[in-house]
């Protein structure tokens, strides 16, 4: 909480808290956050929604599953992530703040995290936007063969890849990197410069 009151003093932008636990959200929202990320879609905690809800904030609706079964991992986690977001308009979370997130390693092995990077433009069927997070993910490790400390290139190729499936917001730790990155492929795929 210190930390987001911090930065909250000394900055007007998005302050995003990855919790599933209702009570976490809430004194994080308090301190200044407007953004949660719940890597649980709000299946979790029966109080997140209307935490969500009443503050009126932007919650990242992330595709997670303990035990799955994928035929196709792409349309099963795009079927689900829709059933979320259903479900978060159903309990009072207003459509324009729902964000949804494939859940790259949470839940799915390397060749299915390499298909849902291939077809992330998929996604967009669901018609909000689109946020992912591969930083340092182990499916750059196993395919590189490298530790987390060594992925910022493989991290660097799929932020860029993600870029030209249409994706709307990427979650790194190497910010200065991936700046250029974005910027980059932003200006090839979108033409902004």
């Amino acid at each position: 909480i210190p930390v987001i009151e911090g930065i909250r003093a000394n900055s007007t932008g998005m302050v995003s808290v990855d919790t599933s636990k209702s009570t976490v959200a809430d004194a994080a929202i308090r301190a200044g956050a407007n953004m949660v990320n719940d890597v649980w879609a709000l299946k979790k905690d029966p109080e997140m929604a209307q935490v969500i809800a009443d503050a009126k904030v932007h919650v990242v609706l992330m595709h997670n599953d303990i035990n799955p079964d994928y035929g196709d991992v792409v349309y099963d986690t795009i079927e689900e992530l829709k059933k979320s977001v259903d479900n978060a308009v159903r309990m009072g979370i207003s459509e324009e703040l729902i964000i949804i997130d494939p859940g790259i390693g949470f839940g799915k092995n390397v060749s299915e995290n390499l298909a849902i990077l291939s077809r992330l433009e998929e996604y967009k069927t669901i018609g909000r936007p689109v946020l992912i997070g591969t930083s340092r993910k182990s499916t750059i490790g196993n395919v590189l063969e490298l530790p987390v400390r060594e992925r910022t290139y493989g991290t660097a190729a799929t932020v860029a890849i993600a870029i030209a499936k249409n994706v709307n917001i990427v979650r790194v730790h190497d910010v200065v990197e991936m700046v250029q990155v974005c910027t980059m492929s932003d200006a090839i795929i979108r033409g902004k410069s």
